[in-house]
């Protein structure tokens, strides 16, 4: 599994990997049923602690991205479709927040804001 990781990040390792997986769960790359790489060959990869591997897929888990059977590894759970439009919802409201930051800077009105959205949306 291609995942990379940022030392010089603050995000921590664990939520690293766990949001690139979640990235290829919600694109398709990663479809239902497919198996992980067990937490010990992860972590051999990507040179880390098996504690961290551990910890991102609890975290997978947790918010229903991937099921964990007991001597038999982790899997891609069932495609949520609710679940998948929050984190899209999440991310358009993360980039929504920083063009609320930005616009004020450049000294653009809302009413000019929805004007560049409707054309990028439009895909003009």
């Amino acid at each position: 599994m291609n995942i990379i990781i940022s030392n010089s990040s603050a995000q921590p390792i664990y939520e690293q990997i766990s949001e690139q997986i979640k990235s290829k769960i919600i694109s398709g790359e990663l479809k239902e049923g497919d198996a992980l790489p067990s937490m010990r060959l992860l972590a051999k990869e990507l040179r880390i602690s098996v504690i961290t591997t551990k910890r991102a897929y609890e975290e997978l888990e947790r918010a229903g991205f991937i099921v964990s059977l007991t001597g038999k590894g982790s899997f891609v759970s069932m495609r949520n479709p609710e679940l998948i439009r929050e984190e899209h919802l999440k991310k358009i409201e993360n980039l929504m927040k920083e063009i609320s930051e930005l616009a004020p800077a450049c000294g653009l009105s809302i009413e000019e804001l929805k004007e560049m959205l409707e054309l990028v949306y439009e895909g003009e």
